[in-house]
């Protein structure tokens, strides 16, 4: 096998046999349409070495000259108003930023936001169940953790359909869709600011509310404001929708782990922990910069050097688990610890409020609809093209 092809339906459909040519290679200078490149880091110790260095920064202001110019960093990291937030920071204003958030993710909201999972849930499987067939993508996967995130921001109901809309326009566009994907951003970055302003005259008991509170005693600034809303806003259910979509995907095509999981909620646990390893929602951690010379792998990372670390890769990694493109939910015991929600400092502020829903659809799926089954063959399913993350276009069910 030549130098792999890292786009297309065949490797969205399957990005094995691309990544395991790649593991078996120090970290890979990718090269991108733009002109310019990145190191890929695809073995599962390299990842983890490359997400917790203390060298590896997150700043796109640290990215060398020709990763500037080449625009990879667009349409978001140029922009302050989308920016400015805790993905694109490092200590301590990533500690800042993240300390503005946390509170919407602790273990009182997490009960109040289950409740409310459980509830929108059962209102979609209903109509699922009285049409006798559905799409528990278009019919779950997306619509669930658009409603809580909008819940969890206090974006209100009529927003939601954009959200869906122009989220999916981003889900769905290759590396060709650059204008396709500015314009969603352009018109979620509306949005947003839209309800910032609103929660500015009149404040909920919403995130966003919490947000421009701190605003207002000079802990958070106006683009961080809305930096942060747009992050949780896309970030905390994209990755979601990938999570629910392939999991489901995974207990239809495994009856056995289906019958386990129904009986048992911790092996419900391990199907959305394997499901996490397995198809890594996020395929790729966001971009980091050496500030001095890194080696990893055997390579030297020079200062300034895109570098991109692939969960999706490490987390198949046949030098970390048995037999690790099989999906072997309950039988990992002592084997490392899949990174699908990053590690160290960056780890997933969200990675609770992603399991509780994939909790939350799978029970609700096993339940009440424990006779459905494919309604397609499974290699006529689609995936998402998206370098970024992993999901599936439609997922049609009979009952």
């Amino acid at each position: 096998m030549g130098e792999p092809v890292l786009f297309g339906p065949d490797f969205d459909r399957d990005p094995s046999p691309a990544y395991a040519w790649l593991r078996e290679r120090p970290p890979h200078r990718l090269g991108f349409p733009t002109g310019t490149w990145a190191w890929l880091i695809t073995r599962y110790a390299d990842a983890v070495t490359a997400l917790n260095h203390p060298a590896l920064v997150k700043s796109p202001s640290a990215g060398n000259e020709e990763w500037q110019r080449s625009g990879m960093g667009l349409p978001l990291d140029h922009r302050p108003s989308l920016a400015s937030h805790m993905i694109n920071a490092d200590p301590p204003e990533h500690t800042r930023l993240r300390r503005a958030c946390a509170g919407a993710f602790g273990p009182r909201r997490m009960q109040d936001l289950r409740e409310r999972a459980q509830q929108v849930t059962d209102e979609l499987v209903d109509a699922v169940e009285a049409r006798g067939h559905g799409d528990l993508v278009t019919d779950l996967a997306y619509p669930l953790p658009i409603a809580i995130i909008c819940d969890l921001l206090g974006v209100p109901e009529r927003y939601r359909e954009d959200v869906h809309e122009w989220s999916l326009v981003i889900d769905s566009a290759d590396d060709t869709d650059g204008s396709k994907v500015r314009e969603a951003t352009d018109v979620l970055e509306r949005l947003v600011t839209e309800v910032v302003e609103a929660k500015r005259a009149t404040r909920g008991t919403d995130l966003i509310s919490d947000l421009v509170a701190q605003e207002a005693t000079g802990t958070l600034s106006a683009d961080e404001v809305t930096s942060t809303a747009f992050l949780i806003l896309i970030g905390g259910h994209e990755t979601t929708v990938g999570l629910i979509a392939t999991g489901a995907l995974a207990l239809l095509t495994h009856p056995d782990e289906a019958a386990k999981a129904r009986q048992d909620p911790r092996h419900r646990a391990a199907v959305i922990e394997e499901t996490l390893r397995l198809h890594a929602p996020l395929q790729n951690a966001t971009w980091r910069f050496p500030t001095e010379d890194v080696e990893i792998g055997g390579r030297v990372m020079r200062p300034g050097d895109p570098i991109l670390v692939s969960v999706l890769a490490a987390n198949r990694d046949p030098a970390a688990f048995d037999d690790a493109g099989a999906f072997r939910p309950g039988q990992r015991a002592g084997e490392r610890r899949h990174i699908a929600f990053g590690i160290g400092p960056h780890l997933c502020i969200g990675a609770a409020l992603a399991r509780l829903q994939a909790d939350v659809a799978f029970e609700t799926l096993l339940r009440r609809l424990p006779k459905a089954r494919l309604a397609v063959p499974e290699e006529e399913l689609t995936w998402w093209p998206s370098p970024i993350t992993r999901g599936l276009f439609h997922l049609p069910i009979e009952l």
